[in-house]
């Protein structure tokens, strides 16, 4: 199961109502971060989220509304001490100047209280850990080396109770390895193996961020048919040729994407302030129904809804 937080929904600068672009990502005793532009740690406290296990940073390029929060948010980390480590993903060029920010800056070339470790990234999976993936991809954004991210759950065959319970199996170790498809002996001398106690394959939940991002249709082949789509929608439709030169997206071309490549659910955010909410909702919704424009403090659970195995979203 995966729950994300929307802690800023704004482009380029805040509004009244909207903070700049930062979500947090949970996945069982896994919490990320991405992205942090100015204001965040102030989001975090108001979400109650807090700062606890928040030690990973996903950065989705160097553009200063995505990262300017990072600076505040490692001073007071240094100054709590909360944290044993913080560790910071992106690409090179969004790292660079993530470091000029935290040594130069805030810390002034001073040695930090905690470890912080900026791990340079590229294109496929640079975190897994207990059932959960991570990966980036590349995206089209103004020439800023930019990059969106794809979480996985690794798929699995579920463990049938009711027929461990009718071959009547043991609770414990036996269970145990059944699940990680292994055979095994009873006392008995039975030899039980995996496919007598295991379901269909059931592939993982997958949820996505675009990021910022220009041309969408080139992630057709990474992210077809996702659980959860979160893409930016700066613009309308009416200003498409302005999309185009900023490197952004129109709502109607983020819920084209969606309706033709099987997307179960669509959020949009990274809102501009020249349009009202309910503009961006009608013209995306008009084409892809199951579309949703966060606000600031929304969260969604994508999960399995029941043994059917069948997914859903819960806002």
């Amino acid at each position: 199961m995966f729950e994300i937080i929307f802690l800023g929904t704004s482009a380029s600068a805040p509004s009244v109502r909207r903070g700049l672009p930062a979500q947090v990502i949970k996945h069982g005793e896994h919490r990320f971060l991405l992205d942090c532009g100015e204001g965040t740690q102030r989001q975090i406290l108001t979400s109650g989220i807090g700062f606890k296990r928040l030690n990973n940073i996903l950065i989705t390029h160097n553009h200063l509304d995505h990262i300017l929060g990072i600076g505040g948010l490692v001073s007071t980390l240094s100054r709590w001490e909360t944290m044993d480590a913080l560790d910071i993903y992106g690409s090179a060029s969004a790292l660079e100047r993530i470091d000029a920010l935290i040594h130069q800056v805030v810390l002034r070339n001073a040695r930090p209280v905690m470890p912080i470790t900026l791990y340079p990234i590229e294109p496929g999976i640079f975190f897994e850990k207990d059932e959960l993936m991570v990966g980036a991809f590349s995206v089209q954004h103004r020439g800023a080396d930019s990059l969106g991210y794809l979480f996985s759950e690794k798929g699995r065959r579920p463990f049938l109770p009711e027929m461990a319970e009718a071959l009547s199996i043991p609770p414990g170790p036996w269970r145990r390895d059944l699940v990680n498809g292994q055979a095994i002996s009873l006392p008995d001398g039975r030899i039980i193996q995996p496919d007598d106690v295991l379901g269909e394959y059931r592939p993982g939940l997958r949820v996505a961020f675009t990021g910022d991002i220009g041309d969408i249709d080139a992630l057709g082949e990474i992210i077809d048919g996702v659980d959860l789509l979160v893409s930016e929608a700066t613009y309308l439709e009416e200003d498409a040729a302005m999309a185009q030169q900023f490197g952004h997206l129109t709502a109607k071309q983020a819920a084209m994407f969606a309706r033709d490549h099987q997307i179960r659910q669509l959020v949009l955010t990274h809102i501009s302030r020249r349009y009202r909410e309910k503009d961006v909702f009608r013209e995306a919704a008009a084409i892809f129904a199951n579309t949703t424009v966060a606000r600031d403090f929304d969260a969604f659970m994508v999960k399995r809804e029941d043994d059917s195995g069948t997914p859903g979203v819960e806002e």
